[in-house]
């Protein structure tokens, strides 16, 4: 057996059955399920030991959030390979081939992200990777853009972890998702780090996912979302940055939240993320950084201009569809 396919689950009873199903019908079939279920309240549990009594279920009894709830079903696993799957997915029938296919490629691929398409508008991209700015912000890579985009397999900053395989050997030499985290960027910290480390994170065009979309948080944005996604940024920029690199990126790093806050003035988020903002500052010592190596010199400076080429074609593009709008 190659993989094991981790479906965290907190009160999804409702997204359970198209997820599932569009599992039993893949051409490769050898893989285990494991659903691990964060404290639902909602029966997901009676409903799947009646309706899946195949698939095994880990109860942790209440919501520790995204990061523990992975983690834990990553450590259970015995599995080359894990994929992550969101339950408000469903995939289409190649998803699991392609996706091994992809991270067999190389053994120093540490993740292969899919291509993620809108549920409700199958004409357009959810996700192609994930993207990271020196300006602190993570980007959905190809998110509004039309399906016919993104059809070559490339290298992208990190994969998405609603829809991503991952080389779980990897996790014992980097660590495993931060659990402080709770949830939002996290996958984007565990990239990182396997980047910093040395390892690439791929994006594979042929393995198609359907995903809804903030099922579990409930919308875009939200008072819970805005507040986390804020605190987790000041994490994940203090975490893999050595002191150095946070001095040279101070001055965008600064400008990125200050435009962030403006942006949530607008929808009316503004005290969630100061208060993010905050809390992330206020419990820093908390965070463990990654160790600086000096073998690793080279990939930081590949990173770093990585994040500064990212930031230019995030503006490039963005300019490019207000023009097209006007």
């Amino acid at each position: 057996m190659d993989v094991t396919i981790i479906i965290p689950n907190y009160n999804g009873k409702h997204f359970m059955k198209p997820c599932l199903d569009s599992l039993e019908n893949q051409t490769f079939s050898d893989f285990k399920i494991l659903v691990i279920d964060n404290g639902s309240t909602d029966d997901s549990l009676s409903y799947m030991e009646e309706n899946y009594p195949q698939i095994e279920v880990i109860d942790l009894g209440e919501n520790y959030g995204f990061s523990r709830a992975v983690n834990e079903g990553i450590r259970l696993a015995r599995t080359p390979y894990v994929i992550l799957l969101n339950n408000d997915t469903t995939v289409d029938s190649h998803y699991v081939e392609e996706m091994i296919k992809a991270i067999s490629r190389s053994p120093r691929i540490f993740s292969v992200s899919s291509k993620m398409i809108q549920m409700y508008h199958p004409a357009f991209i959810d996700s192609a990777g994930d993207l990271y700015t020196v300006i602190g912000w993570g980007i959905c890579r190809g998110s509004g853009r039309s399906v016919a985009n993104y059809i070559k397999s490339s290298p992208i900053f990190t994969a998405c972890a609603g829809a991503a395989i991952y080389r779980r050997s990897v996790f014992k030499k980097i660590g495993y998702f931060d659990e402080s985290h709770f949830a939002y960027l996290e996958d984007i910290d565990v990239g990182y780090r396997a980047k910093i480390y040395g390892y690439q994170n791929i994006y594979c065009p042929t393995a198609l996912v359907y995903h809804v979309g903030s099922g579990t948080s409930g919308s875009k944005y939200n008072s819970f979302k805005v507040k986390l996604s804020a605190r987790n940024s000041v994490y994940l920029n203090y975490k893999n940055m050595p002191i150095l690199q946070l001095i040279l990126n101070f001055i965008p790093l600064t400008a990125g939240y200050c435009i962030k806050y403006l942006f949530f003035c607008r929808k009316g988020f503004s005290k969630d993320y100061r208060d993010g903002l905050a809390e992330g500052f206020k419990t820093l010592k908390k965070q463990k950084k990654v160790p600086f190596n000096l073998r690793h010199l080279p990939n930081y400076c590949h990173i770093e201009i990585e994040l500064i080429v990212n930031t230019f074609s995030y503006a490039k593009d963005w300019f490019t569809r207000k023009l097209m709008q006007k």
